[in-house]
């Protein structure tokens, strides 16, 4: 029964600390009477300590070599399967989109910018011509 009054007092001590570093440095503070529990010096200086912390960046290190699949979206369209089944080399399906539009670029689904089609040493490209916005990214997740 003793230690656990003792465990009592010592919580209501580091709560009622707690409490006042809260309030801030102007605020009046109350100090637990120092015989309230041993080693009051030891949670003072975790506090302390804790006040005094500064957020720690996040280490991207991790995911910087993490391979993701960047797709090109020209356009698209909706087809009954009865249409689609009756396509043959050298049918035209109708896009929708207009000619001269930016195109979609899209990191593993998610649209992350728009841009147009290059040509550079024979090889296809794109120029981005608009990144999208954080915002805008996260409502295309929706």
């Amino acid at each position: 029964m003793d230690n656990q009054e003792e465990l009592r007092r010592q919580r209501r001590a580091l709560k009622e600390e707690i409490e006042a570093a809260d309030l801030g440095a102007g605020a009046p503070r109350t100090e637990p009477p120092r015989e309230a529990f041993q080693g009051a010096g030891a949670f003072q200086s975790a506090g302390a300590r804790l006040r005094d912390r500064k957020p720690v960046a996040p280490d991207l290190d991790m995911v910087l070599d993490i391979p993701v699949r960047i797709t090109l979206e020209v356009g698209g369209a909706d087809m009954p399967i009865r249409d689609l089944l009756q396509l043959h080399q050298g049918a035209i399906v109708e896009l929708d989109r207009q000619a001269g539009e930016p195109l979609d670029v899209l990191v593993n689904g998610t649209l992350v910018a728009r841009g147009e089609v290059v040509v550079v040493e024979d090889k296809l490209g794109i120029r981005l011509t608009e990144v999208v916005s954080p915002a805008e990214r996260l409502q295309s997740l929706r």
